[in-house]
């Protein structure tokens, strides 16, 4: 009776342990997708770092194509986006079972926006300071899909990807 008491509370505090944050401290994982944006349909490929049991920072590249018309002309665009990011993630305050991640954060990156040198528009390359509202949902211990809703940076709309834990 003792030893499946023991592991009971071994494995319920394993069980705690690991529901502090998906990410853990010195754990890194990498997330993909696509993303929503009134520029086309963007592609990512990012990577996020366990710093603290409730923060991970990361960074990520972009990259878009889309036909724009403008003045009766179709004028074809890019924009290669790198950024860096910082989460916050609540399963630990919210006690949110381990196999959801639930986070907030901010993201700063450039953005460089190619035009025909016949275009005469308004997009411009530059900074561009964001934020973000995440979900995980993992369906194993390393594999996930996302969704993340934002503003003020590349993905005006949001993403929606595969995060894979290393």
């Amino acid at each position: 009776m003792k030893k499946v008491l023991l592991t009971l509370v071994l494995v319920i505090a394993v069980m705690a342990i690991f529901a502090q944050n998906p990410v853990r401290k010195g754990q890194a994982q990498i997330n993909a997708g696509v993303g929503l944006s009134s520029w086309g349909i963007p592609v990512y490929v990012g990577f996020d770092y366990g710093i603290h049991k409730d923060f991970t920072m990361g960074a990520e590249v972009s990259y878009r194509s889309y036909r724009h018309e403008w003045h009766n002309h179709d004028y074809d665009h890019t924009v290669t986006g790198i950024s860096g990011n910082l989460n916050y993630h609540f399963n630990h305050i919210l006690e949110i079972p381990r196999n959801w991640d639930l986070y907030a954060g901010l993201n700063l990156g450039f953005y460089v926006w190619n035009s025909p040198e016949d275009y005469h528009g308004d997009n411009t390359s530059g900074l561009g300071l964001g934020a973000q509202l995440g979900g995980r949902f993992y369906f194993t211990d390393a594999v996930g899909v996302n969704l993340e809703v934002g503003g003020n940076n590349a993905f005006s709309g949001g993403k929606l990807g595969l995060s894979f834990k290393l």
